[in-house]
């Protein structure tokens, strides 16, 4: 009936898009990024994964302790640190079990070698104590904790910038003994006696310059939402934490001296028996405080590292 022309109508083809590949990297950005940073934590939620990163950490420490790698009070130094980053977001705990895990792999390999070479200048001490592991994880601990006070990047790129030189002075240290050669002091460039603070190699600069890499890539992979530089940030900053502790044990730490074998070292009691004496630098100032230094050091460079990039 109605013999008028109907206006074809072609409907726009829908294109199927493909469903979004689900990348690992996409997944931590899903995982952690909320992690990260925020303008206001979720204090409820920082205590639910405390609890948690307690359970972890106790078993962690607790396996560490039975092998002897952890004293008692260094269990329990360890055990803090590993809540404070477990609290903070599973990225950072993360971080931390990897430094933990990569330092103690290199300071067990070939020990017994590294053990002999160092036997004349070196504290030999089976366990790691509270005050080693502070020394090593207390600035990282601290910027976190620092981080919930005041939330900012800042603080969480220099908690990671620490925990960067402390990762790159343990794994220049320990390669550096064994495949580094004659090391030669960072002030003076004299040649020093194998494992003293302060003395360096070019091999062992790579491998502690290649673990803040590491501690860097593992960051940037886990918490890409922190900065768009994080990657160079910390790997920079880690480098310079790890060469100031070298310019800080060769210049201020305590250096002791054998008078019966006529020897540098850093031991009280040399092992000839005969006790050692104070000769150069503070006499309060060890490898402990040394290694504090070198970890505040990297936080700070990657405090002033952030600003210049920011322009």
């Amino acid at each position: 009936m109605g013999g008028g022309w109907r206006r074809a109508t072609i409907e726009p083809t829908k294109v199927m898009r493909p469903h979004r590949v689900r990348t690992v990297r996409g997944t931590c950005v899903r995982l952690f990024a909320h992690h990260s940073y925020h303008a206001v934590i979720d204090f409820q939620e920082a205590i639910l994964r405390g609890l948690a990163g307690a359970i972890v950490a106790g078993a962690v420490t607790g396996a560490a302790r039975n092998r002897r790698m952890l004293s008692p009070e260094g269990q329990g130094m360890a055990f803090v640190i590993g809540v404070v980053a477990a609290a903070a977001g599973w990225a950072w705990a993360i971080v931390l079990v990897a430094f933990f895990v990569s330092s103690t792999a290199l300071t067990l390999w070939r020990a017994d070698d590294k053990r002999r070479s160092t036997i004349n200048t070196i504290p030999q001490l089976p366990e790691r104590t509270a005050r080693q592991v502070a020394a090593n994880g207390g600035v990282f601990a601290l910027c976190l904790l620092l981080n919930f006070r005041n939330v900012s990047p800042r603080w969480q790129l220099a908690a990671l910038g620490a925990l960067a030189a402390a990762n790159a002075d343990t794994w220049a240290t320990e390669i550096g003994i064994m495949m580094g050669g004659t090391p030669r002091s960072i002030f003076s460039w004299r040649r020093v006696t194998l494992g003293m603070s302060g003395g360096v190699t070019l091999f062992g600069t790579l491998a502690g310059a290649t673990g803040a890499l590491f501690i860097a890539e593992l960051a940037s992979f886990l918490l890409p939402a922190l900065h768009p530089r994080l990657l160079l940030i910390v790997a920079v900053a880690g480098t310079v934490g790890m060469l100031s502790d070298s310019m800080a044990g060769a210049t201020v730490q305590t250096r002791r001296y054998c008078d019966r074998c006529r020897e540098w070292t850093e031991r009280r009691v040399h092992p000839c028996g005969y006790r050692t004496s104070h000769r150069y630098g503070f006499k309060w100032i060890t490898n402990d405080e040394v290694n504090v230094f070198g970890a505040l050091m990297g936080a700070c460079a990657a405090i002033a590292l952030e600003r210049v990039l920011r322009g």
